[in-house]
Formats: structure tokens, C-alpha cells, sequence
């Protein structure tokens, strides 16, 4: 208790946390909440419990249960978030998406590999998240999730992407869970694993009581006890409160005999109850942990009045509780399973067909879930078929593919098994197919949804040729999320074309041909790619197929590009935005979005890319598809134009990861970007545990290997590790050339590859090593060959370099011109012009060198002329490493920095480093100055190495001296 309400304390004060609570059942779990609850003040209290998951079809259950007293609370502004529709079944869902992947198409064949996890997903946790944090900033906010060990997968992808965001926020999240059911393939238990490495999230295990303890427990309870049975059950009890209270309860009542086991404690409280009680019980036992009175009164078959004295007894034998909605719990999960288990096999099966019948006859969310159980459970199979595909229906409609998919693999082995004339009128084989893959793509199960896309291409009904074509397109498109199946891939496509060539024009014509021209095209088969894409637009013009043609518009955009036909090719991107949101076709319209957004890049227009960008973002936010494919790739290029423009706060915030196992993909790649601000920065232990951990998802997605490979190798450049920054470059042009891709990001490897090189050779020198500086001058100049042959292929998207291209070209070429002294200055003055397109960082690095080279040549005007500016972009930026390169080489050639002007005092020290000078200068000691400022010693030790460094002092009195003589300290009174 001491711990939770410390928790609560630090959430209160703006700290946020969570605490994941287990232990045994009966051991207390929820009782402990509930005293925490009770003392949380001016919290706002949500709570929400999970149920087994044969009990309810609800995804997402207990962050409903916790909305639903939002609402009650009146402080839920649904308008506001459009996306809470889907965890609230009588509000309307926002209109106009087209989340279906199979209408917009995916952009794995465009983009590299991606996953279809995202849509239709993401977009609520963004909601729930918001919603949360906006509560907070009114009040503390206190969420309790019980009994986790029976979440849906939804509800545990949505845990843990609230818990990953978890930072100042005043919100504390508690979840409780049964220790004693987390068996080796539980699918808590990895979730857990990577939970409780979050720095906000803590694990408090409740054991069992002490043999002392559960003495005095049981004593406190039953002081009429005779000693020997008190003894005799605070031994059983195994320290269990709950497991305790249940033989006080038998042994007061009985000749003194304690049963043994947990079931016979728990039938000895039932069997106490009259006839009509213990039917009522054992029938609310198959209805689940809660049952609604109506429902009960049905199934139960009893009269009004009999009913309700026999619920009456249960309730005052404390077997169940009654809410305010006329729902009936019971008091302990354990009761339930024991009473449902004490069943016999017939009664059980009448007992769930009952409550199938009751649940055929009325709708409401999660009634169609509940009916595919009992109807399972009562071995009608063709009933359970029919619900299975309505429950998977209402699954993905509320934003639940992984759920989605569970009802449809279950309506799949009751398929053969339930006769033909039983099953579902107008429903095939095929569609339950087809379904499953689309779900299992939206659920990150990419070789899941290849399975049963393959399966569904055995049973295609040639009679039906658009229905057997869109099988095989979804096939195709399934395929394009994992490497090496290009030749199964184009099979797919040609097979689907096969079947709609000789047709005329119509939707699922029109979007064979687009998704073909599609893969053409990334494919570098141009020619071909524009046929395909013209055909597209031209069929899907006369079918109405307006969602198809701005796909094949924004294919016909990219195919401009190589041919130099830039007005055109943004004329067709232009296009293809508006013709997607007049057919409300939001995730192609998102794509065509990103790739105008690519077209101003390209070109050098940082400006115009980041507005692009930026607007396609709050476009993907406001209709719900922010984390969707390229909701995910529009923000991804959303933080690399803001770190070059140089607003790394927008930068840093746009890079923030939407959590664990929520999609490792999404997080690694937003992750990677992430890595340019906190190495340029100088977060150097934040950057080197994000690169070293990215590292193992280079397999996902190429664009992992080029970012982190680049940022990893300037870390190593900056914290002066040649050798690493290197290998981290070998080992990601190892990777793209194993892939067999061809990147803008290779140039810039070799750029940084050299620089590790020159730095090698000049250690190699200072050691008067020739050999050593032979070899590293060879490496060098092979390194930037590698940058001209690369440079050379050119950009696949638009036959040019590009700005960016020919900006890290020359500064390869500046780096070449290192490895044997002094740099070229015509050369760097070439990098530091060509970078002059917007990237204003690289741009300063350039100056820096720059700087050098011309001090090398004894022009040192002219180098205070470009250390300045690099100094001022420094400083602005907060580029903490390059802003130290600087000063070093300013205090080397004498040249003032900063502005000279008349003040008071010019500052040379950040305000951590002030607070840290003044408090040694008051004589406290590392570990004192650390505690005074809530730092580690470490830190101290860093940032005051770096003050003496800027006084030009060897130890730390002198370093005060220092600061006294030059005024940069007031001497105390």
C-alpha cells in the first residue's frame, strides 16, 4: 500500500507511472486496489476489469467499461475524438474511410516493406491516449485494469501503448493479474517482459501471507474458533486471505472437519444455499463472471418471485453481487470456475444452448461473440458458424482486428463441418478466406495472411472471374510485405489480370491494373508501369472506380519524374490528392500525399516537402489514420524534414514511438528517424542503447539499417571511436547491398565511412604508424569511390541526384581531402554551398571544416567568417557536440564567437553547468551537487569536466579561481 500510494503521490505531482499488480487469485489483488481507490482524493477513478475471454466477445472491454464512466462523468467530448466511436456502440463512426485495404491498396510495393498492422487500429489508441492525458491536465487520473491475464490482444496492444507514453503526464495505471495462470505460452507473459523494462512502469508481486500472518488473519476473522481448527485452517489457507475465508466460513458451519481442497471449500458454500439458489448460481455460472437479470430470468425458466428470493439468498450468502444495472458477479472468479466445472456434461450443454437461444433473439454489442461461445459450447455448429462471422464483423468494426480474426478462423474449422444447406446464404469459402487475410495483415501476421490468401487462390470459383481476381490481387498484395516472393507476387497480379482482361471496365479491373502498375513501377519497369497505370485510370473512370484511378494517378506522378517531367509529374500528384478526397478515399489519398510530399524533397524544396507533410499528417490524424501505412511514412518524413530545416522539438516530438508490440515495425522506423536529433544533440547514452536495440530490427525494414547505420557511425565519430563509425558503416552498406537496394542514404554512409577513415589515419600519424595511415588512407579513397559509384546509379524516382545527393557528395569528397592533412577549402566550400538547400546542421558541420581548412591555410578572417554562423546554428539548435568542436577550434585560432557587444557579462556556460560551478564554488562535493540538483554523480563529473575545459583549468579549485578573475561568479557575501 505504501507503494501504491507513493505512485499515486508522484502521478499527482506529474510523474506518471504504472504499477503491474499479480499474484495468486484469491490473494488479495483487488482488494488492495480498492483501499487505494478509496484513498485517491481528487483522482478521477476509472476502472475496468477483463473477462474470460469464452465470456465476452468485447474487445478492448475493460477501456470501455473505463470510457463509459468518462462519459457518465460528463467530461467526454466525442466530437473531439471521432475515433472513440469505436469503443462506444451508440456513437456513430466517423464516415469516409476507406480502411479497407482492399479498397484503398497497401503500400508495401512502393515502399519497401511495411505492415498492415496499423489501420484501422492505431488510430483509436491515439484517441484513447489523448483523451487521457486531456483528463489528467485537469485532475489526477487513477485507471485500474483488472484481471489482465484475460485481455484480448487489442486490449494489450492498447496497454502497452499507453504505458510507453507514459512521461509527465498526472496519470497513474495500475494492472492486476493472476500469477498462478501465466503458463509458458500465456500471451501476457512477453508483453510483461517488455513492460517492465519501461523506466514508468513497476512489478509489485503479491505473496501470500506469512504462516504468522495467515494466523492472524484467520484469528481476526473467527475468534471463535477453537485454536487447533484456526491452526488447522491458517495451515491450509497457504496463506491465501481468500482461500482463508472460505474454510472460516465451512468450518464454522460444519462438525469441525476442514475439506481439503479449494473445490470442496467453494461446493460447501453452494450446497448451503436452498434448491433454487443453487440453480440459479450454477446457471449464472455458464452466463460467465456477470450476467444480466434479464438474461438469467430467462435462461433460468423461474418464476419473478422465486427468482428473485433465490438471487436474494446467493447475494446474502455472499456467492454474488449486484451493480446498479441489474448485473449479477460473481464474488470471486475461483467461485464461478468451481460451480461451472462441478457441472455435468448434458447440463452444461443445455445450460449454454439456453443462453444461445435467449442471445439469438436480441442484438447489443458483443451479443453476436457470446452466441458463437454458447453456441459452441452447445454443439450447434451451423448457429455457431453464422455468429462467428457476425462477431468477426463487429470485431473489425470497433477496431479489433486481432479479435477479428480469432471468430474468423473459428468460422473456418466449422466451415466443412456444418452442411451446405446450414450455412450462411451468400457466403463462400472464399470470402471467410479472403477475410482472414485481410484480417490477418491489419493483426501484424504477415505470413498468416499469406497462408490463407494462398489457400483462398485453391478455391476460386473461375465462374465468378472478378471475385476470383480480387482473391488473387489480395494474394499479391499480402505477399508484398515479406522479401523474396517477386515471382510468386507478379504470379498473383497476372493470374488476376488473366481472369478480368477480356472484361469490361470495372472496379476490381481497374484495381488490378493499378496495383500492378504499382509494383511495375518500384520495380523499375517504366514502360510497362505506365500502361498499366493508364489503363487504371482509364477503366476506372467509366466504372466509377474514383479511389482506384487516384492511385493509378499518383503511380502516373512517379512515372514523370524519371523522364525530367517535373511540372507534369506534380500536376498528377496534385490530381490524385483531390480525386482521393472527393472519393473519400483517405489511406490513397494519404499515399498521394506522401509522394508529393517526396516530389518537393527530392527537388531540394524542404519548405514546400514539410508543409506537405505536415499537412498530410493532421490529415491522417483527423480522419483516424495516423499510424496507417502512410499516415506512418507521411510522419516519418515529417521528422527528417524537420531535423534538416533544423526544428528539432517538432522533430523529436513527431519521432515519439507509439509503443511496445503495438507494431515493432512502426516503432523501430519511427525510432531510427528519432536517432538524428539525440546524437545530434549530444544525448550520446540515449542514442547509443536506441542504435545498439534498433539494430536487431534491421531485418524489417531497410530504412532501419541506412538511418541507424548513418547515426550510429556520427555517434562513434563524436565520441571518438573511428573504428566503430566504420564497421557501424560497412556493416549497413553490407546490409542494403544484401538486400539488393540502392539508396540516397548510401552517398551519405560513404561520406561519414570516409570521415571514420580520415580520423584513423590521423591517430595512425600522431603514432607515427605508416602502415597504419596507408591502409586507412586506402580505405578512404575506396569509401569514396564507393560515394561516385553510388552517386553514378542515380535515384530510381527521379533519374537526377537530387540537391541532397549532390550536397553529400561533395561532402565526401571535402572528407576525401582529409585523410592526409590539412582538407581541400575549395572542396569544403563546395559541401558547405551545396548543403545550402535548407539542411541547416549538415550545413554548419560543413563550416566547421570548413573553418579548419582555412585556418590550415593561415586565413583566419575567413574562417572566423564561417565558424560564426556555424557557432549561431549550434547554439540555436542546441547541437551540444558540434557547439564544443566549435569552441575548441575558436579558442585554438583566437576568434570570438559570440557577439562581443557591450553587456554585463557574457556567459560561456549552459545553465546546468552555472548551477553546478556555483554550488563546487560553495564547496559541495560531486555527490552533494548531485543530490542538490536531482542529477547522477556522473553527470556532475561531465559537466564539470566541460566547465574547466571552458576556463582552460586541470582541476577544480582553479577552475573557481578562474571564474572569480574573469567575473563569471559573484563572490558570496
Amino acid at each position: 500500500m505504501t507503494r501504491l500510494r507513493a505512485a499515486l503521490d508522484e502521478a499527482a505531482s506529474g510523474t506518471a507511472g504504472a504499477i503491474l499488480l499479480s499474484g495468486d487469485a484469491g490473494v488479495g489483488k483487488t482488494r488492495v486496489v480498492d483501499e487505494l481507490t478509496a484513498a485517491a482524493g481528487d483522482a478521477l477513478v476509472l476502472t475496468g476489469r477483463c473477462l474470460d475471454i469464452g465470456e465476452t466477445g468485447l474487445p478492448y472491454l475493460p477501456f470501455t467499461e473505463a470510457l463509459g464512466q468518462v462519459r457518465a462523468a460528463g467530461l467526454l467530448d466525442v466530437a473531439a475524438r471521432p475515433a472513440l466511436g469505436l469503443l462506444l456502440p451508440e456513437l456513430a463512426l466517423p464516415p469516409g474511410h476507406d480502411v479497407n485495404p482492399g479498397v484503398s491498396g497497401l503500400p508495401s510495393h512502393l515502399v519497401g516493406r511495411r505492415p498492415e498492422q496499423d489501420v484501422g487500429q492505431l488510430q483509436l489508441f491515439d484517441a484513447v491516449y489523448g483523451l487521457l492525458c486531456e483528463l489528467a491536465e485537469r485532475r489526477p487520473v487513477l485507471l485500474v485494469l483488472e484481471d489482465l491475464h484475460w485481455a484480448d490482444a487489442s486490449t494489450r496492444y492498447l496497454l502497452s501503448f499507453l504505458l510507453s507514453r507514459l512521461r509527465s503526464q498526472r496519470l497513474l495505471i495500475i494492472g492486476t493479474y493472476r500469477s498462478d495462470d501465466l503458463h509458458r505460452s500465456h500471451p501476457l507473459r512477453p508483453l510483461l517482459n517488455e513492460l517492465v523494462r519501461l523506466p514508468a512502469v513497476q512489478r509489485l508481486d503479491l505473496a501470500p501471507l506469512s504462516a504468522i500472518d495467515a494466523r492472524s488473519f484467520v484469528a481476526a476473522l473467527a475468534d471463535d474458533l477453537p485454536d487447533d481448527v484456526l491452526l488447522e485452517v491458517a495451515e491450509r489457507s497457504d496463506g491465501n486471505p481468500f482461500f482463508a475465508e472460505e474454510l472460516i466460513a465451512v468450518a464454522s458451519c460444519s462438525d469441525g472437519r476442514v475439506p481439503w481442497t479449494l473445490a470442496e471449500v467453494l461446493l460447501a458454500r453452494i450446497e448451503r444455499l436452498s434448491p433454487d439458489a443453487q440453480r440459479v448460481v450454477r446457471v449464472a455460472s455458464v452466463g460467465g463472471r456477470s450476467v444480466r437479470h434479464d438474461l438469467l430470468r430467462d435462461v433460468a425458466g423461474m418464476d419473478d418471485v422465486v427468482l428473485d428470493g433465490a438471487l436474494r439468498e446467493a447475494v446474502q450468502h455472499h456467492v454474488l453481487l449486484i451493480n446498479d444495472d441489474e448485473v449479477y458477479t460473481f464474488r470471486h472468479a475461483l467461485l464461478r470456475e468451481t460451480v461451472y466445472l462441478d457441472l455435468l456434461p448434458g447440463e452444461r450443454a443445455r445450460m449454454h444452448s439456453a443462453y444461445a437461444d435467449r442471445l439469438a433473439s436480441s442484438g447489443g454489442r458483443g451479443a453476436a461473440a457470446a452466441l458463437a461461445h454458447h453456441s459452441l459450447e452447445s454443439h450447434d455448429l451451423a448457429r455457431a458458424l453464422r455468429a462467428s462471422v457476425d462477431a468477426s464483423n463487429e470485431a473489425q468494426a470497433a477496431g479489433a482486428p486481432a479479435e477479428s480474426l480469432r471468430h474468423l478462423e473459428q468460422a473456418l474449422k466449422l466451415w466443412p463441418a456444418v452442411p451446405v444447406g446450414d450455412r450462411p446464404s451468400g457466403l463462400t469459402e472464399l470470402e471467410l478466406l479472403r477475410s482472414a487475410s485481410w484480417a490477418a495483415g491489419t493483426a501484424g501476421q504477415p505470413e498468416r495472411a499469406i497462408a490463407f490468401a494462398r489457400t483462398g487462390t485453391t478455391v476460386v470459383d473461375e465462374s465468378d472471374p472478378e471475385g476470383a481476381a480480387v482473391m488473387w490481387r489480395r494474394f499479391a498484395q499480402a505477399l508484398q510485405v515479406l522479401d523474396g516472393t517477386d515471382d510468386e507476387k507478379y504470379h498473383a497480379v497476372e493470374e488476376a489480370w488473366r481472369l478480368v482482361r477480356d472484361r469490361s471496365a470495372s472496379p476490381a479491373r481497374a484495381w488490378v491494373l493499378a496495383v500492378w502498375a504499382a509494383a511495375l513501377r518500384h520495380d523499375r519497369k517504366y514502360v510497362e508501369a505506365r500502361e498499366r497505370a493508364e489503363m487504371a485510370v482509364a477503366d476506372g473512370r467509366v466504372s466509377g472506380a474514383e479511389s482506384a484511378v487516384a492511385d493509378a494517378l499518383t503511380t502516373l506522378g512517379l512515372l514523370d519524374e524519371p523522364e525530367g517531367e517535373v511540372p507534369r509529374a506534380r500536376e498528377h500528384l496534385l490530381a490524385s490528392v483531390a480525386c482521393a478526397m472527393e472519393a473519400k478515399a483517405v489511406s490513397t489519398e494519404l499515399r498521394a500525399r506522401y509522394f508529393l510530399g517526396v516530389h518537393h524533397y527530392d527537388l531540394g524544396e524542404l519548405d514546400e516537402a514539410g508543409r506537405v507533410f505536415d499537412e498530410g499528417v493532421v490529415r491522417a490524424k483527423a480522419t483516424g489514420l495516423t499510424w496507417s501505412s502512410f499516415g506512418l511514412e507521411l510522419r516519418i518524413l515529417q521528422v527528417l524534414t524537420r531535423y534538416y530545416r533544423g526544428e528539432w522539438e517538432g522533430a523529436a516530438t513527431a519521432a515519439e514511438p507509439p509503443g511496445l508490440r503495438v507494431s515493432s515495425t512502426v516503432s523501430a522506423r519511427l525510432a531510427a528517424a528519432g536517432t538524428h536529433v539525440a546524437v545530434s544533440r549530444g544525448e550520446f547514452e540515449q542514442a547509443e542503447r536506441m542504435i545498439r536495440e534498433l539494430r536487431a530490427d534491421w531485418h524489417r525494414d531497410l530504412q532501419i539499417a541506412l538511418i541507424t547505420g548513418g547515426t550510429g557511425a556520427e555517434l562513434a565519430l563524436w565520441r571518438g571511436q573511428p573504428e566503430l563509425a566504420v564497421d557501424r558503416v560497412a556493416d549497413a552498406i553490407s546490409w542494403s547491398r544484401r538486400e539488393g537496394e540502392w539508396m540516397l542514404a548510401g552517398i551519405r554512409l560513404a561520406a561519414l565511412g570516409v570521415a571514420g577513415y580520415v580520423e584513423l589515419a590521423a591517430r595512425a600519424r600522431r603514432r607515427r604508424d605508416t602502415a597504419g595511415e596507408a591502409e586507412a588512407v586506402r580505405a578512404g579513397r575506396e569509401m569514396a569511390a564507393y560515394a561516385c559509384t553510388t552517386a553514378e546509379m542515380g535515384v530510381p524516382r527521379t533519374g537526377v541526384l537530387g540537391p541532397e545527393g549532390v550536397a553529400w557528395l561533395a561532402r565526401a569528397a571535402a572528407e576525401e581531402s582529409r585523410l592526409t592533412g590539412a582538407g581541400d577549402v575549395e572542396l569544403w566550400r563546395r559541401a558547405v554551398d551545396g548543403f545550402g538547400y535548407g539542411s541547416v546542421f549538415e550545413q554548419a558541420v560543413c563550416r566547421w571544416r570548413l573553418a579548419e581548412a582555412l585556418l590550415a591555410a593561415d586565413r583566419r578572417d575567413e574562417a572566423a567568417a564561417q565558424l560564426r554562423p556555424a557557432s549561431a546554428v549550434a547554439d540555436e539548435l542546441g547541437a551540444a557536440p558540434l557547439r564544443e568542436a566549435l569552441d575548441l577550434v575558436a579558442r585554438r585560432a583566437r576568434v570570438a564567437l559570440r557577439d562581443v557587444g557591450p553587456r554585463d557579462r557574457v556567459d560561456p556556460f549552459t545553465p546546468r553547468e552555472r548551477s553546478v560551478l556555483e554550488l563546487v564554488a560553495q564547496g559541495r562535493t560531486n555527490r552533494q551537487v548531485g543530490e542538490e540538483l536531482y542529477i547522477s554523480e556522473k553527470t556532475v563529473s561531465v559537466h564539470l569536466s566541460r566547465i574547466m575545459s571552458k576556463l582552460g583549468a586541470s582541476r577544480r579549485a582553479e577552475a573557481v579561481a578562474n571564474a572569480f578573475d574573469r567575473g563569471l561568479l559573484d563572490h558570496p557575501d
